[in-house]
């Protein structure tokens, strides 16, 4: 199956799209000293006022490219487009890198699930599990936000975060039955598994979304789940 546009462009670096020097939106709200529009908040506010208000995580739409910005345009044109030089400043500032961590955070919890390890990207159900999955199956809108989310980690170096939503995702649906329906499937497969720079990391990914989608017998476990984010950040490969 041939890859998205998006994707392509994702994979490639948006290398066709130049840098403009005088755009700084991204860089500023994740500074804490612009606000986003069209929800006037600055992004400290926003990550303490919103982290359980998921009825405005829900409805609400503008937010999300101010907290996980891209090199491309999305549905809210008061935000811009994340820009090259934007990115060299914010992976180098730790309190933007531990303020994007938040913002993840943030819609992990409104997806129903918790982050267990900042040093795995292990993550975990939430308490309210229940009720934010079955939010999560009957909004699809959410799917392309969690492409963008994807995107957005990796252009910050945080794969090993991606690694652990991936397969987490996978191992609920293979041995749990919960998140499984088609389209989230669909959205997984074809979008979210390649949201991933790593060529051998994405490959992998890959591969055993295949084995669980195609051989009964293969159950992607917790334990596996577990064991495979362990070899990443020992070995740096998710490989046996």
């Amino acid at each position: 199956m041939s890859l998205p546009g998006d994707i392509r462009d994702f994979l490639d670096g948006y290398s066709r799209i130049p840098d403009e020097p005088s755009l700084n939106a991204n860089l500023e709200f994740y500074n804490n000293v612009r606000r986003c529009k069209p929800d006037n908040l600055l992004i400290d506010s926003l990550h303490e006022q919103w982290k359980t208000d998921y009825q405005r995580l829900e409805y609400k739409h503008g937010y999300i490219q101010w907290l996980f910005p891209l090199q491309e345009y999305g549905m809210n044109f008061e935000a811009q487009p994340l820009q090259k030089h934007e990115i060299a400043a914010m992976k180098e500032d730790p309190k933007v890198i531990e303020r994007l961590e938040r913002s993840y955070e943030l819609m992990l919890g409104f997806y129903g699930m918790e982050l267990v390890s900042k040093e795995t990207g292990e993550l975990r159900r939430a308490e309210n599990w229940e009720e934010r999955y079955r939010n999560l199956v009957r909004a699809p809108h959410n799917y392309l936000r969690i492409s963008r989310i994807l995107k957005c980690l990796s252009e910050f170096g945080l794969e090993r975060y991606n690694a652990g939503f991936l397969l987490f995702v996978l191992a609920e649906q293979s041995a749990k039955q919960q998140l499984n329906t088609q389209t989230i499937r669909s959205s997984m497969d074809r979008w979210w598994a390649n949201c991933v720079r790593n060529e051998e990391e994405r490959k992998w990914i890959n591969e055993t979304i295949q084995k669980v989608r195609n051989k009964s017998d293969f159950v992607l476990t917790e334990d596996a789940y577990r064991d495979a984010l362990r070899r990443r950040q020992e070995t740096g490969s998710l490989k046996a």
